[in-house]
């Protein structure tokens, strides 16, 4: 195996391993940008990602270069990567100097020393979180080989994200689940103690607790654990209606 390919296995390892138990996504994409640039023919690398409002932020870069690059193209919302995102497909430019496209980030790269810019979309089926620019330093556009290289990083890392995302929701849903029935066991049993202490039905216990908790701006939950600890007494609750 050689070097390079030694390189480009460890890479599809970083990409994929997103369920770490210490997961960082800034890490993640920042180690993204800069194994681009070693593995591709390129000089620079950017990464945006859009926020819940569908708005891109610059999320990742290779070098300080590109990172004022990729703000300045948020910020006037011209240039490759915003053009990939609306698209959800590559968008390429051979020779920034001599083109009409995107005539202020045209300027702003070209002083910035860069030629050429391949921007890649991050895209799972119809959803896309984002893009991938390359920048190079020489006019030209990047080979076949390195375009299909760039397009396996960026697919790798959107599902890795996704991923990332789904099992993080999921873990929030059965976090708040197991919430909503330890409140609904507190309460049960504080409708409980005012059936055998207050001699009240539990639909009519359920209404007491629920119009002290409102009455109060409380939760109905703390409420019932209050009343099961002894810091709420039940002639406090009033009575029913």
């Amino acid at each position: 195996m050689s070097a390079r390919e030694e390189r480009l296995g460890q890479a599809f390892v970083e990409l994929a391993d997103t369920l770490v138990g210490d997961f960082d996504a800034g890490e993640f994409l920042y180690g993204l940008s800069h194994r681009c640039v070693e593995l591709l023919d390129v000089d620079a690398a950017g990464l945006l990602l859009a926020d819940p409002s569908g708005a891109l932020r610059v999320v990742a870069s290779s070098s300080e270069e590109a990172h004022l690059l990729e703000l300045f193209e948020v910020q006037n919302e011209e240039g490759p990567c915003l053009e990939c995102f609306r698209l959800g497909a590559p968008v390429a430019e051979g020779n920034l100097e001599r083109s009409d496209r995107w005539p202020q980030f045209r300027d702003v790269a070209v002083a910035a020393g860069f030629r050429s810019v391949q921007a890649t979309p991050m895209r799972l089926r119809d959803e896309v979180i984002g893009a991938l620019n390359l920048f190079r330093s020489k006019p030209g556009r990047l080979d076949p080989a390195d375009v299909a290289l760039s397009k396996a990083m960026a697919d790798v890392a959107t599902i890795g994200l996704l991923q990332e995302r789904s099992v993080r929701e999921a873990r929030l849903l059965a976090e708040q689940l197991q919430v909503a029935l330890n409140n609904r066991v507190v309460i049960e049993q504080a409708k409980g103690v005012l059936a055998e202490r207050g001699g009240l039905r539990m639909d009519a216990g359920f209404e007491l607790l629920r119009s002290f908790a409102r009455s109060h701006n409380r939760r109905l939950a703390d409420v019932a654990a209050e009343l099961l600890s002894g810091a709420v007494d039940i002639e406090e609750l009033g009575s029913p209606d």
